[in-house]
């Protein structure tokens, strides 16, 4: 008896030493989501492109086209962190788990930190129009910072950051199919990942 009663003692203390050092709360229907609106977005995107999308390494775009796309991405962006943080909110309020705090400024701080630098990475490859790079090197910026954060969340982050960094690499060969490469990556990876976090841990918790 006393053996078991030592034995919850320390579940419970590596509980609270991992809930004090990682942010648990975070949605695997978030991912789901993200890649849904990453799976639109590419679609749209496509369309703008037309046939540039795979006749072309690096195409000519005009100031019109090139606008319309980021309009199309910041809506991807603005829907996938709204949706991530109401499902995030909601499940911590679930939890039990302040949203607010400094496991969670940490994480914010490690993925947004190689994510805003490979955001200005792009702004100078659109400069010198260097448009076929654009793709590879949001997949790549992204995955490192997915990597980054993951030691202040679950670890299977890692996994899906590792995909997007090899899949970005990759798509530095076929720059032509930047479009399908960046959907395979924000869309496809998204929804697998999202689907297996929600049935490892939050349906259980449901």
């Amino acid at each position: 008896m006393k053996n078991e009663k030592y034995l919850r003692d320390i579940s419970e203390i590596k509980q609270m030493m991992n809930r004090s050092s990682r942010f648990i709360s975070l949605s695997g229907l978030a991912g789901v989501f993200a890649g849904i609106y990453a799976l639109a977005g590419a679609v749209v995107a496509e369309q703008l492109l037309g046939d540039q999308a795979l006749n072309t390494v690096a195409p000519e775009m005009n100031q019109e086209v090139l606008q319309q796309l980021f309009l199309v991405a910041s809506a991807v962006l603005v829907l996938a962190i709204g949706t991530a943080v109401f499902l995030t909110t909601r499940k911590a309020g679930k939890n039990g788990q302040k949203i607010w705090e400094t496991t969670t400024k940490r994480l914010l701080i490690n993925f947004f930190a190689p994510l805003i630098a490979g955001g200005i990475f792009c702004l100078v490859l659109v400069q010198y129009e260097l448009i076929g790079l654009i793709a590879p090197a949001m997949l790549i910026f992204y995955g490192l910072s997915l990597i980054h954060a993951s030691k202040y969340t679950f670890g299977d982050l890692r996994s899906l950051g590792y995909a997007n960094l090899v899949l970005g690499l990759l798509a530095t060969q076929f720059l032509g199919y930047g479009i399908y490469f960046w959907a395979t990556g924000f869309g496809l990876f998204h929804i697998v990942y999202g689907i297996w976090m929600y049935r490892k841990y939050d349906r259980k918790n449901a």
